[in-house]
């Protein structure tokens, strides 16, 4: 699959770090279950932010792994909320790579919708603060 580059979404990114070979699957690239789960904390960022407290992720709706992430880059996650329901949130997530740091690019690599219910402390589900 050819690498497209794209730039960087003109907003901050929910979460940014670099890929390390301890990341990496037997073949090389970084293992699908930890891009997995840092799309889950960078949508639980967003939906703790807006839902103001905790919140418990109920369902990875879609999720999509367009190129492969290599050892050494720069993954910045994007969140976006899709919906705000009366206890849940769902959220898209956009993973970018940067890479090649001698010719510069970068990919999308990575989407996925989540879903995530607002809790209380006994881990009950909660009504979402109104906007503001």
């Amino acid at each position: 699959m050819p690498e497209i580059p794209v730039q960087l979404p003109e907003k901050q990114p929910t979460l940014r770090l670099m890929t390390m070979p301890s990341d990496m699957n037997p073949n090389g690239d970084i293992f699908g279950g930890w891009v997995m789960s840092q799309v889950d904390i960078a949508g639980g960022v967003a939906a703790m932010r807006r839902a103001r407290g905790r919140v418990a992720t109920v369902a990875v709706n879609a999720f999509q792994f367009k190129q492969p992430i290599s050892t050494g880059d720069v993954v910045s996650f994007y969140t976006d909320i899709v919906r705000v329901g009366k206890t849940s949130i769902t959220l898209n997530v956009e993973v970018y790579a940067e890479r090649n740091y001698f010719k510069p690019i970068t990919v999308k690599v990575t989407e996925a919708t989540l879903t995530y219910v607002a809790i209380d402390v006994s881990g009950n589900k909660r009504e979402m603060p109104a906007e503001g």
